[in-house]
């Protein structure tokens, strides 16, 4: 008479007691699921260790102030008019020094031609000579009244706005206020092809549709 088939409890501790081919007494995992588990183990330890730091760099600046609140003179508002822009060198980096100086340009908001931010928030326009494409310093041609970047070819109108080559918005922008008379400059603004405004980002980083929810703030300089 035949031996009947051994019966097995799939609840059982033990490898054998669960019917498990190749299983070995006394066992409680196989060779192979301990192996897969310690191979998934490696690989999760694996990409933690590339995927963290990027993670903390990319969302370090959300959790820190990166942008100094200071104020520079540009001098009295006598010497800015709406029609024309004026360049100033200021510093966008005072704790740098020299190093830090770079060209702004100025002019007197027109209500003709500007729509944002609004004047009672900005009374100036400043207009960052960053290009933002990859950062080049860009030129205002007066004749043709267009941000030009000599670098890739980059053009803006009299507003920053693009209207051709790669940048990929607006040039960016300062803070303005007038204090005794005389123009001051804050911190750099960041805007959307709709002149928007956002915190600072980086060249070649967009800021239009879902864009702007990927690329984080960066400080001034």
């Amino acid at each position: 008479m035949a031996d009947s088939p051994k019966k097995f409890d799939k609840k059982s501790r033990y490898t054998e007691g669960r019917g498990i081919a190749g299983a070995w007494e006394g066992e409680t995992v196989t060779r192979r699921r301990l192996m897969e588990g310690t191979a998934l183990a490696a690989g999760g330890i694996a990409t933690m260790a590339f995927a963290l730091p990027g993670l903390g760099f990319a969302l370090g600046p959300l959790f820190e102030e990166t942008v100094a609140d200071t104020w520079q003179d540009l001098g009295p508002e006598d010497d800015f008019s709406p029609t024309a822009y004026v360049q100033r060198v200021h510093n966008i980096d005072p704790k740098i020094g020299d190093a830090g100086k770079a060209t702004v340009y100025v002019r007197k908001w027109d209500p003709d031609v500007d729509s944002a931010p609004g004047k009672s928030e900005q009374p100036y326009v400043a207009i960052s000579t960053r290009c933002a494409h990859l950062g080049c310093p860009v030129r205002y041609i007066q004749a043709s009244q267009k941000f030009v970047c000599p670098c890739h070819g980059g053009v803006y109108d009299s507003q920053g706005k693009v209207e051709g080559g790669p940048p990929v918005r607006p040039l960016d922008r300062f803070e303005t206020r007038v204090v005794d008379g005389r123009v001051q400059v804050g911190q750099r603004f960041s805007l959307n092809s709709e002149l928007e405004r956002y915190p600072p980002r980086d060249p070649s980083n967009h800021l239009d549709g879902l864009w702007k929810y990927l690329y984080p703030p960066r400080p001034t300089t």
